[in-house]
């Protein structure tokens, strides 16, 4: 017998005058838009226990229920690409993502992807959405992700996710001395003129994120970033926007600065330097069937070392 999809959820009030097909895609964006408008069309997802068009308009607080068949939910293929697994049972999967691996396949990366690896190594999760990737990283950040093996564990994890009860620290290295950590409480959306982009922006989503400084340099600074929410681009933009841009960040780290005296070999390390210096160093969450808590962490990679041991032979000139 075929595994089910049994969910229920509320339509907030923010969601007032969307059209009904648009409020599902928010709410359970886990699926793609396809297979939402597959399940409006053939009713089984409903508005207060009816079918109704996807044009239909909410007021809010209605309730959607979805009682739908797990059916293949991942077009794209396996392939035998090595990836580190910090830990893995029935139900999860903990990945230490190397930097340069897109997570899902998209304009330009259509294979070679983590989502084409997590297939070959775990065949069952063409069943799941997004093959039970919960969270993702840049392609250019490193560090922990965890993966459903199952869609209970799936849905669990999206919950603790919503909750803000999943806790995700991260390791950077930004340009500027800070002095003193803080929090950065600034929505992000799209940026108004730029659509590749985020930026902190009114009409954007909550976005926190609280940073506590390691160790300070010259012109830079060891920062440690904790998430209480998960926005695209969320670190790389909240730095940005208190004047501490990442090293090596190509999209919000501003005009290149060099700190005045710096060594040649810092200098052209920081020219050389081949992607923001972000890495998702720790994961803690509930783990989703034994509802025992779980801490995962990943030592900073090869690069980012090289650079802050740079950076502290520079304060030693």
């Amino acid at each position: 017998m075929a595994d089910t999809i049994n969910r229920e959820e509320r339509i907030p009030e923010t969601m007032i005058g969307m059209r009904f097909d648009q409020a599902c895609a928010e709410i359970f964006s886990d699926y793609s838009r396809e297979r939402l408008k597959h399940w409006i069309k053939t009713g089984v997802l409903t508005l207060d226990g009816a079918a109704v068009k996807p044009r239909e308009k909410v007021y809010g607080g209605e309730r959607l229920s979805l009682n739908a068949e797990l059916e293949e939910e991942v077009s794209h293929g396996p392939e035998d690409i090595e990836f580190e697994i910090v830990f893995e049972d029935d139900d999860v999967l903990v990945i230490n993502k190397d930097h340069g691996m897109v997570v899902h396949p998209g304009a330009g990366n259509h294979d070679g992807t983590l989502l084409n690896a997590i297939l070959h190594h775990c065949p069952g999760n063409s069943m799941l959405p997004r093959a039970g990737i919960v969270h993702r990283l840049d392609k250019d950040t490193s560090g922990l992700m965890v993966v459903a093996k199952s869609l209970t564990a799936q849905t669990e994890l999206a919950e603790q996710l919503q909750a803000r009860t999943v806790s995700r620290e991260y390791d950077a290295v930004v340009t500027g001395v800070m002095t003193a950590g803080g929090t950065v409480d600034a929505p992000i959306g799209r940026h108004p003129k730029d659509r590749k982009r985020q930026a902190v922006t009114h009409s954007g989503k909550l976005a926190i994120t609280h940073y506590r400084v390691v160790e300070r340099f010259r012109g830079h600074t060891h920062v440690r970033c904790k998430l209480e929410t998960g926005r695209t681009h969320q670190i790389r933009v909240h730095m940005a926007h208190q004047r501490y841009p990442l090293v090596g960040d190509p999209v919000y780290g501003g005009r290149f600065k060099l700190p005045p005296g710096a060594s040649d070999p810092l200098k052209e390390l920081l020219r050389q330097f081949p992607r923001q210096a972000l890495h998702a160093r720790r994961l803690a969450f509930i783990h989703p069937i034994t509802g025992k808590e779980v801490e995962f962490r990943a030592e900073m990679p090869g690069d980012m070392l090289v650079l802050i041991d740079y950076l502290k032979e520079d304060i030693a000139r």
